[in-house]
């Protein structure tokens, strides 16, 4: 997988992800629509309690997809920490995304539509040309038409665990698309805050 270990390596040197909201900062609030194009707002989910919320590329992604049926896993542990769980992408609510796996899966999804809310969070980035070019020739994949839009702009797969404040308290993120948080260490941070 050389060429896959070259993308990531010149990805890295783009030093993505050092924007990334630090642990003590205030999150950015935000409203987005599920996949039946209903807004859902942090600040409603906040007053539940914390708030998980994973940055992924789209449901084309067979990482994000090993990462979210392995935190769907760990769903109950999360809830019964009081947490609700937030998957949020790119990709835009409408019937290909309604029909997907990702979305049969038990937690909130939401589609960011241009990576704006991942551009607050400081885990967007624009996928230089030589990447989108291993999309679109090795991957077969038409981000632009995925996503309605600028499919150049991506999330940085990237996990925060918010408090009830609105705070992050932990967080995880990674420019190696291959490599994610463990849900495990979600659980962890998890029961560190109700400590």
């Amino acid at each position: 997988m050389k060429g896959v270990d070259d993308i990531i390596a010149k990805a890295k040197a783009f030093e993505k992800g050092d924007d990334a909201i630090k642990i003590g900062y205030k999150a950015p609030s935000f409203k987005l629509p599920n996949p039946e194009g209903k807004l859902v707002s942090l600040d409603t989910l906040l007053e539940k309690g914390p708030v998980v919320i994973t940055f992924y590329r789209g449901d084309w992604c067979p990482y994000c997809n090993l990462q979210l049926r392995a935190l769907q896993g760990k769903l109950s542990e999360i809830h019964a920490l009081g947490a609700t769980l937030v998957a949020i992408s790119p990709q835009v609510p409408d019937g290909s995304l309604s029909k997907s796996e990702i979305n049969e899966m038990e937690f909130i999804v939401l589609s960011d539509q241009d990576a704006k809310v991942a551009s607050q969070y400081g885990v967007a980035w624009e996928v230089p040309e030589f990447l989108m070019e291993h999309m679109r020739v090795d991957r077969n994949l038409d981000l632009d038409k995925i996503n309605n839009g600028n499919g150049a702009i991506l999330p940085i797969p990237a996990t925060f665990i918010l408090g009830r404040d609105g705070l992050v308290k932990w967080n995880y993120v990674n420019v190696d698309y291959r490599t994610r948080s463990e849900p495990d260490e979600i659980i962890e941070a998890l029961k560190k805050l109700t400590e």
